[in-house]
């Protein structure tokens, strides 16, 4: 006997946990970390915050107190938007320029996953390569590229010389040999310049790519072979369907990414706010209207991507 979502079962006159029983409570366990750590330290934080953006505070002897702010509660946010000369210049820099990174480290990701999928020697070790910057940016090594101490005994002048379109003048190249419009020169010159930090920028969207590609069962392909299709055509009717789901998943995290990233001005801007000037209102009013404009683009970027994108339901 089994009650009626079937967690628990009646053996021998007691109540036990059945097999999906069981599985729920492996996978509570499983998200128990985060379940604690979101309510008990991440959702507190946010309601303050909130209550800051609404809010002047004044440092006591026993701690701060919070009045509420002018203009029924909005003046922050009025400020930011209205009075702050740079806080709409950088919001716009920042949407712009995810708008021009995002796409290049998706393309260059899924077309680095599709090579690490093909079988040749050493394929283990190129990946780990590929990678390897992932590793090192989240440590000690971002920490001294960030400072001045790598670059301490360049002059000034080797220094000038050290950014690489000095050394390959891609947009006079493309210039002169291609017929491509100036934006098309623009776009593509700024991807070779910033090709180390679209490698660290694309490394874990290069390992979902890979798994989802791995997951592709091998007989579509030879079906598809045997009936003389193509690999231009395996590719476009079997493989970027079958990867769409992960297209989306890549688009979301990458766009957080880009908007989250230490060196994005517009959080470099809130921290100063909050930390340097010591304006808790006004930086969290600042940060809330930086989350509404993420949650916008998110929204509407997931709705045109999930419109186009392939599930294989096998039911």
């Amino acid at each position: 006997m089994k009650n009626k979502k079937g967690y628990f079962k009646i053996v021998q006159g007691k109540w036990r946990l059945s097999l999906v029983g069981r599985e729920a409570l492996a996978g509570l366990l499983f998200a128990s970390p985060f379940l604690i750590g979101f309510f008990f330290l991440f959702l507190p934080m946010v309601i303050k915050s909130i209550s800051f953006s609404f809010s002047n505070m004044t440092v006591e002897q026993n701690g701060y107190v919070l009045t509420k702010a002018a203009k029924n509660g909005f003046e922050h946010y009025i400020r930011a938007l209205t009075i702050d000369p740079d806080f709409n210049r950088q919001l716009l820099e920042s949407v712009v320029s995810m708008f021009t990174k995002v796409p290049i480290i998706l393309i260059f990701s899924f077309f680095t996953a599709n090579l690490l999928n093909q079988k040749f020697h050493g394929r283990t070790v190129a990946r780990s390569i590929l990678f390897l910057p992932v590793i090192l940016t989240s440590g000690v090594v971002l920490g001294l590229e960030s400072s001045d101490l790598l670059l301490s005994t360049l002059s000034p002048a080797e220094l000038s010389g050290t950014d690489f379109s000095t050394i390959l003048n891609v947009s006079g190249l493309l210039l002169k040999y291609t017929d491509l419009p100036a934006s098309a020169i623009n776009f593509l010159a700024n991807a070779v310049n910033g090709i180390y930090g679209i490698i660290i920028a694309s490394g874990v969207q290069i390992l979902i790519f890979l798994a989802g590609l791995q997951s592709i069962s091998p007989s579509l392909y030879e079906a598809s072979s045997m009936e003389g299709a193509t690999a231009w055509e395996n590719f476009w009717k079997i493989t970027f369907p079958m990867i769409s789901p992960l297209i989306l998943v890549n688009s979301i995290y990458t766009i957080i990414d880009s908007f989250t990233s230490g060196s994005n001005e517009m959080m470099k801007m809130i921290k100063n706010t909050i930390f340097g000037e010591v304006k808790y209102g006004l930086g969290s009013a600042k940060a809330w209207i930086y989350f509404i404009c993420i949650g916008v683009i998110l929204l509407i970027v997931g709705g045109i991507i999930s419109r186009h994108v392939f599930y294989n339901d096998e039911r």
